[in-house]
């Protein structure tokens, strides 16, 4: 006795052969928005370049990770004295370099195997709290150690995320 009944089939009737649209690569790169029929959707661009446009949103959020960076580098520099044109110094230099390479980072994070992108991101992540931690005045041993331990661990939670989520 059968468990399942047939359902019927239906008949394809035969078309002529379409092209497929292009499924979005791993990379980023879009899809330029031809349609099967050879047309183009109102406002797309005639070639697209395959770079990957930048948000807004991934500006504002390495600018203001910048600053966060450049302010608190100048709080620690400033020991609870007077501000000075070096501490604002300081505070401006560290903070657009933090802001450069995290956009940086992000915008090329894409294109990277796991592996490097999680040393990418404890490299930043560690160097940046060993740098921190220089301006508290201890040894350059004891800020490199703990650059270092902050770098890998960062490298290891890095890793796992990315090695749980993707397929």
């Amino acid at each position: 006795m059968a468990t399942q009944t047939p359902t019927p089939a239906r008949h394809r009737t035969l078309k002529p052969h379409l092209p497929r649209p292009h499924l979005p690569r791993h990379d980023g790169a879009r899809h330029d928005g031809a349609r099967h029929d050879g047309a183009r959707p109102q406002g797309a661009r005639p070639q697209d370049s395959g770079r990957r446009r930048v948000s807004p949103r991934l500006v504002g959020n390495s600018l203001l990770l910048g600053i966060a960076y450049g302010v608190y580098a100048s709080y620690i520099a400033r020991g609870g004295g007077p501000a000075t044109y070096g501490q604002l110094a300081l505070a401006l230099i560290s903070g657009a370099l933090v802001a450069l390479l995290v956009f940086g980072l992000v915008l090329v994070q894409h294109r990277l195997m796991r592996e490097v992108r999680a040393a990418a991101w404890g490299v930043l992540v560690g160097g940046g709290m060993g740098f921190l931690y220089s301006l508290t005045n201890h040894s350059v041993m004891l800020s490199s150690g703990i650059g270092l331990a902050i770098g890998a661990a960062t490298v290891f939670v890095v890793f796992y995320a990315l090695y749980t989520r993707e397929p």
